[in-house]
């Protein structure tokens, strides 16, 4: 408003006329005024007329990259299977020596060398695991819009109430273009919005929500805002996580509007563009994955939305279960064990959302409480009390044969890398599955260092034992972490799969 005042009293100035010409004048720029003051009040934030008038001239038509490919080398289609180790040799039989006749010199006895005392190898002392938690229901969120459509929705089990302004219910009715998705910008900027990205931040706490979840809860939120109407969707999402402080643009072609967000972390398989060296990935929250061609974008970001999505799942969400469980059976060492694995359906739809990101993640990503608290109270008795290569090779023979083989491409259609959780609920699972699911028994059972082993085609693991166990091992970081493939079925550790024992891995450290 100051900068127009000063604009006024310049142009009273350099004008330099009579009395009744100044008037005129004068009565002139005050209607202007009057109009340009009431066209910056109906914004609720002075950067959505300066964008509004950026995106009418600022697309452009660019080519999108497909996405990026993991190891494009094929994984094998069958496992092998260990041969039985050697038998154990037959102890030397002992030789009876007769007793000296008598006359006979007594032979002087062998004087015998100390022998080394052996240190018995460590045993595994499984700390305490804390029992399930109790599930634990959200409550709404304080309404603070005092005037507003109720919106009523289901995010993974939990039940959620909002309030939102009727403005932000705008329809793409004409031809997508900029200026159309311009107008629409510019309709949803004058509704109150505010209120409505309070309520959402206000649950991401007891959700316990990451980046990927906060923005999954906008689009669920937005599909109840405009139910069938996916145009419509994106834009919404883009405008209130754009508010919400997080860098997302949009592209279009004639039919469809995407969505465009940068990544803390690479993804595979998304379609993106590149700007200042930022790659803008076309994310879909239904775990699908989108095809574009050629489509119009805009290279620039809205004032103070900076921040990319980090995907890390550094916690489980706060889902209210829906618990199912299943019976998983393998045999060791001659006795054959049977595991009741429980899982959380809205846990595994949630996780099916996610993008696919590197190996590294799923390793270091927290698995949900309740799912591993269950697993983990029936394995420990298995394993505590053994040695630590005993207690490996269990946890080993029990993701080896436990769980059917089945590549990604034969069961999904496509590469499809799994957290433990969805590993415990597929009928079927794969090599980098079932390594994810291993390290995170033995770090949390046997307490020992796991790290990954990235070969082509094909991913283990390796331990760090305190104890000297033999077989094929490596040197990383000065620690001799010995080869523990939980795919070669009935192998130990200290085998590598043949087909890989002339190939140096490379280290997924986490």
């Amino acid at each position: 408003m100051s900068r127009m005042r000063s604009l006024a009293t310049c142009i009273v100035i350099s004008m330099g006329i009579g009395h009744t010409t100044f008037a005129d004048n004068r009565s002139d720029f005050d209607k202007w005024l009057k109009q340009e003051t009431s066209s910056y009040q109906e914004y609720r934030d002075k950067r959505d007329k300066e964008f509004t008038g950026f995106l009418k001239k600022q697309w452009k038509e660019l080519e999108t990259f497909q996405g990026l490919k993991r190891d494009p080398t094929p994984k094998p289609v069958k496992m092998p299977v260990a041969p039985p180790p050697p038998p154990e040799p037959r102890p030397t039989p002992q030789v009876k020596i007769p007793e000296p006749q008598p006359g006979t010199p007594t032979p002087v006895p062998e004087v015998k060398k100390p022998q080394p005392v052996i240190t018995p190898p460590p045993v595994v002392k499984v700390p305490p695991i804390a029992p399930p938690p109790k599930p634990v229901v959200i409550k709404p969120v304080p309404v603070l819009v005092a005037k507003g459509s109720p919106l009523s929705m289901h995010f993974y089990g939990q039940k959620l109430k909002f309030n939102y302004d009727p403005k932000l219910k705008v329809r793409l009715n004409s031809r997508i273009n900029g200026n159309s998705i311009s107008n629409h910008w510019s309709a949803l900027s004058k509704a109150d919005y505010e209120d409505l990205v309070k309520q959402i931040n206000m649950q991401k706490k007891p959700l316990e929500l990451n980046d990927w979840g906060y923005a999954s809860l906008v689009h669920m939120v937005s599909q109840q805002v405009n139910p069938g109407h996916p145009t419509d969707q994106a834009l919404f999402d883009w405008f209130v996580l754009t508010k919400a402080g997080y860098r997302a643009r949009i592209a279009y072609d004639d039919n469809n509007v995407y969505l465009l967000m940068p990544t803390m972390q690479k993804l595979y398989g998304a379609p993106y563009f590149t700007f200042d060296n930022v790659r803008y990935y076309a994310v879909s929250f239904s775990g699908g994955k989108k095809r574009l061609g050629r489509v119009f974008t805009y290279d620039g970001d809205y004032p103070g939305a900076n921040k990319p999505l980090n995907m890390m799942l550094a916690h489980a969400i706060n889902t209210l279960p829906e618990d199912k469980v299943k019976t998983l059976k393998f045999k060791y060492q001659g006795k054959t064990y049977h595991i009741k694995a429980e899982y959380d359906k809205e846990t595994i739809d949630f996780l099916n959302t996610y993008p696919q990101m590197d190996i590294k993640l799923y390793f270091d990503s927290k698995v949900n409480p309740a799912t591993g608290s269950y697993l983990l109270r029936q394995l420990k008795p298995l394993v505590e009390g053994k040695t630590e290569e005993d207690a490996v090779n269990l946890l080993l023979r029990f993701v080896q044969t436990a769980f059917k083989y089945k590549t990604d491409e034969a069961q999904f259609g496509a590469e499809n890398y799994l957290f433990p959780e969805e590993t415990l609920y597929y009928p079927y699972s794969d090599c980098e599955d079932r390594a994810v699911l291993f390290a995170w028994l033995v770090r949390n059972l046997v307490g020992l260092e796991v790290v990954g082993l990235d070969f082509p085609g094909h991913i283990a693991t390796a331990v760090h034992f305190n104890e000297n166990v033999k077989g094929d091992a490596l040197m990383y970081e000065g620690k001799r972490y010995v080869i523990s493939d939980p795919t070669y079925i009935n192998a130990n550790a200290g085998m590598t799969m043949p087909n890989y024992k002339n190939t140096r891995p490379g280290v997924i450290a986490f």
